[in-house]
């Protein structure tokens, strides 16, 4: 029996041998031959991949070629970069000797570099092709119609060309034999009807459109001919802005559904369980709406189930998700789910990834969860989940790589020899309770990458093996703690590093050229900075994010000028320096030139001297500048307005002296206006990248401001504040005009100077001003009208000026404190309460008013003097007209005097007569009177 196996086995192996030599040695068809030599002679081939391609080897056996064994002609061309990589990429162009191939059934270009040339139309004529891959092989333009001919094409793949775009796709509908069809990341938004002609290929199996702008996923139709045969439907990333269309839920056989990252709204269709033979499911980074339907708990073959990045409300999940036993991922994070993580989710026995962080959920975690032996990633983080855990929590968890439970309220309650079952990678637990001894445990963990401890209780020394073990992990974050200890001989190794508002002692830590992000602000770290920023480095620095604000450092900045290799400025990738509110002496260093990408430098509250250099005007890269409480003297560089980015210029409470540089309006920048996608800072943001499904533990900058007359803490809004802070130094003249350009610009202080002049005319065209101080200077006149449009003024302070005139009325203006203007003598008005006499007169349309009252006085007195002098200087000059004016005078009296004599004696005969009439009715009266009272008394 045995020897008939071996027999068996050698007479296989033989056959192996004679199949392959057989290859080996195919006759080559010459045609062919030649056909491919031309081919590669129209492609440039910078890694000598088609070496073999020549005229002395029969072209069966070379590189990427294969033939019928029996026949020897050609029927694969498997030319695809197998690197992924520029240097194997075939260059160049298509041949047409490609035609002469006739019986070439595959073909492979995949991943190529073809420069932008549109795909020959010459492909359609290729009818034995049944596999025809050039995805990502750098095409561009129209893709052709003539495809369309391709009627034995099986398998299409023309995705990862961006540069390719289809108007109509009625030739899509001629492959009746398609089964896998790949047009990603090709524009397809030219025609709406495209469901329709791709559910004519009944035929088809696997459907990837990914990044193609569709707009609709609606059938003309009603239905699609692929129901029974499509098990692949993948279609993230485009601009679905709709609900769930009923007619995905015919698809019976559908394995994958990818729907991920467009705009679809409404709620989750309980239909949805129709799709019964489902095992990925994606609705990730849509607008759905909801609860999650229970009807999902039927989907039994579902493995991978993930709508993070939603609307959906409501209890986390139905407990008929517990009935998943073949889900391996699970994620919902970043949706609005509320109430306890149901038990039910430790009935998952296959689960391995569950991602439920940043929702709003509650209660305490789940005891048995501890069950899923399987679990390598468990994400909480940033909810309302609180209670205990302990050593049970984890017994069984040998396979935990991965745990954030950052931002809730869990206490660790493990013992002080507990020694974990699992080797994490990434831990993130800030905000925990961890403390107040500093967890033994983590020295068991050799293989830890990320370590974040922020603000979980920890009072207390720092253990001797922390450094040594913290070596050789990546990132660790142990700020807002009690931590104590002395750092003069530590070495940081890690790529970031934030030991923020602790109580670490002593010099400055030596440090590794592999250290991106090193923070140790707010601690009572004390001695020269000269030892840290000389030390001595194998290699170039990577730093790039340096905080050291906050402590008791002193010393210059400078010391290391003789030696700029191995200074501060070596640190050539250096972006983000805060040192403030330190002790730091002697001027800004000459060697700070060298830091090319600079884009923020806070030196405030120090006792830093001397001008401010030149040279910061060439780092144009810079965005924020604070100088503010120190002893810089000297004039405001004029290179400073070549800073075109810069949108923070604090050099407040110095003793800079000579005028406001009239080029500021050069910063543009600030003269534009902010908007969220004009993050400047953006190039001081960088991510931690943690491993597991592309999550980033991100760093963003911080900085405390003062403005509207308060210290702030900016760090969300931070690209979005324009500031601009000359307050509290010696500078004099006018305020520039120029300045009036920053119409971005939120918050102006040029309080505490010598400023004189007039407030601009036109400083309402800066709309977007939210604090403007200009007390404690020389300023003169009336405020401005215009000053009356700035809508968002919540902060003014003009007081201790020369200002006169009444202060404009505006909603704003009025509701300030009077505080904010007292100190100008000569000014009147709400909210002050001194009274505008007529003197002082209103503004605006009263001044209008006063002068034109001073314009009729003066007219009226030239109209009197020039009529008076036309009439009385030609009586005086002509004595003819003179004897004339005066005789028609005479004549004009003697006909007054009759007429008034006359009249005269008409109304004293009239009053005579009336009287006589008058005294007798009155006698006739009295007559009748006697003669009544006679006769009633007889």
């Amino acid at each position: 029996m045995i020897m008939r196996n071996s027999e068996l086995i050698m007479v296989v192996l033989l056959l192996v041998v004679l199949s392959l030599c057989r290859t080996n040695s195919l006759a080559c068809n010459e045609r062919e031959k030649h056909a491919l030599l031309r081919f590669k002679q129209s492609l440039v081939d910078p890694a000598n991949r088609l070496s073999s391609w020549s005229l002395n080897e029969g072209c069966c056996g070379w590189a990427g070629v294969r033939c019928d064994n029996m026949s020897g002609r050609v029927f694969e061309l498997h030319l695809g970069n197998p690197e992924d990589s520029g240097k194997s990429t075939l260059v160049g162009k298509l041949s047409p000797a490609l035609l002469e191939l006739e019986h070439l059934k595959f073909l492979n270009l995949s991943l190529n570099d073809f420069r932008g040339t549109p795909i020959p139309s010459f492909l359609g004529s290729m009818s034995s092709l049944t596999y025809l891959n050039l995805w990502g092989a750098s095409f561009g333009g129209l893709v052709p119609h003539q495809l369309g001919n391709l009627s034995s094409l099986r398998q299409l793949y023309l995705g990862g060309n961006s540069g390719l775009y289809v108007d109509n796709f009625n030739w899509i509908s001629l492959l009746s034999s398609l089964e896998s069809l790949d047009l990603g990341w090709i524009d397809l938004h030219r025609d709406i009807h495209w469901l329709d002609y791709v559910s004519q290929l009944s035929s088809l199996s696997e459907l990837y459109l990914p990044h193609c702008q569709l707009n609709n996923m609606i059938s003309s139709q009603g239905y699609v001919n692929f129901t029974h045969s499509l098990t692949v439907l993948s279609l993230p990333s485009n601009n679905f802005s709709h609900n769930m269309p009923n007619l995905l839920f015919n698809l019976s056989s559908l394995l994958v559904l990818d729907l991920s990252d467009n705009s679809l709204v409404g709620q989750i269709p309980s239909t949805i369980s129709d799709l019964h033979n489902l095992n990925y499911l994606n609705l990730s980074v849509n607008m759905l709406i909801g609860r999650i339907p229970e009807s999902l708990g039927q989907l039994k073959h579902l493995e991978i189930l993930s709508i993070f990045s939603n609307f959906l409300c409501g209890p986390i999940i139905p407990y008929q998700l517990g009935n998943l036993s073949f889900l391996s991922y699970l994620d919902l994070h970043r949706n609005k789910l509320n109430g306890p993580i149901p038990s039910q989710l430790g009935n998952l026995s296959s689960l391995s990834y569950l991602y439920l962080q940043s929702n709003e959920l509650n209660g305490t975690l789940p005891r048995n969860l501890g069950l899923l032996s399987n679990l390598v990633a468990l994400r909480i983080g940033n909810n309302s989940i609180e209670g205990t855990i302990s050593e049970v929590n984890f017994a069984k968890l040998s396979k935990l790589k991965y745990l954030d439970m950052h931002l809730t309220s869990v206490v660790f309650n493990v013992s002080h020899n507990w020694i974990p079952p699992f080797q994490f990678q990434h831990i993130l637990l800030r905000g925990c309770k961890l403390g107040p001894k500093f967890p033994a445990w983590l020295q068991t963990q050799r293989f830890l990458q990320t370590l974040t401890l922020h603000n979980v209780g920890i009072v207390g020394t720092v253990p001797k093996w922390f450094w040594m073990w913290a070596s050789n992990i990546q990132t660790i974050y142990l700020g807002y703690n009690q931590i104590s200890g002395n750092l003069s001989q530590v070495l940081i190794n890690s790529t970031n590093f934030d030991a923020d508002s602790n109580r670490f002692v002593g010099q400055l830590p030596h440090l590794s050229p592999n250290v991106v992000l090193l923070s140790i602000a707010n601690n009572s770290l004390s001695g020269q900075i000269s030892s840290f920023l000389c030390q001595k480095m194998n290699e170039r620095s990577k730093l790039r994010i340096l905080d050291l604000s906050n402590n008791a450092l002193s010393g210059e900045l400078g010391h290391c000028l003789m030696q700029m290799s191995e200074s501060i400025g070596s640190l050539l990738s250096l972006k983000a320096l805060h040192l403030h509110n330190n002790s730091f002496s002697g001027g800004i260093p000459l060697s700070l030139n060298n830091c090319t990408f600079l884009g923020l430098i806070d030196f405030a509250e120090n006792k830093l001297t001397g001008n401010i250099p030149s040279w910061i005007g060439e780092r144009i890269h810079l965005m924020v500048i604070r100088l503010r409480s120190n002893e810089f003297f000297g004039d405001i560089p004029q290179q400073i307005c070549r800073l075109s980015s810069l949108i923070i210029l604090d050099l407040a409470n110095n003793r800079l002296s000579g005028s406001i540089p009239r080029c500021l309006n050069n910063v543009s920048t600030m003269a534009t206006i902010p908007r969220a996608i004009d993050d400047k800072f953006s190039t001081l943001k960088f991510s931690i990248y943690l491993g597991y499904q592309g999550y980033y533990l991100g760093y963003r900058e911080d900085l405390i401001l003062v403005v509207k007359g308060r210290k702030s803490t900016y760090n969300n809004i931070l690209p979005l504040v324009r500031i601009v802070d000359l307050s509290c130094n010696n500078l004099s003249g006018g305020i520039p005009i120029e300045i009036l350009s920053l119409f971005g610009l939120q918050s102006l202080n040029l309080s505490r100077n010598h400023l004189m002049g007039r407030i601009p005319e036109k400083i309402g065209g800066m709309k977007y001003l939210e604090s403007l101080d200009l007390s404690n200077n020389h300023l003169s006149g009336e405020i401005p009208q215009s000053i009356t449009n700035l809508t968002f003024l919540s902060y003014s302070d003009l007081s201790y000026n020369n200002l006169s005139g009444r202060i404009p009325s505006s909603t704003q203006l009025q509701s300030f404190n009077a505080l904010e203007f007292i100190g100008n003598p000569e000014l009147c008005g709400a909210p002050l309460l001194k009274n505008c006499t007529e003197n002082e007169g209103p503004q605006g349309d009263e001044n209008v008013e006063g002068s034109e009252r001073s314009w009729f006085y003066i007219s009226a007195a030239t109209g009197f003097i020039v009529g008076f002098w036309g009439v009385c200087g030609a009586l005086l000059c002509k004595r003819a007209w003179r004897h004339t004016y005066f005789k028609f005078l005479n004549n004009i009296n003697d006909r007054v005097y009759v007429v008034t004599a006359l009249k005269w004696s008409w109304v004293c005969y009239h009053f005579r007569r009336y009287h006589m009439i008058s005294l007798g009715c009155l006698r006739g009266c009295n007559q009748e009177g006697r003669e009544e009272r006679g006769g009633g008394e007889s």
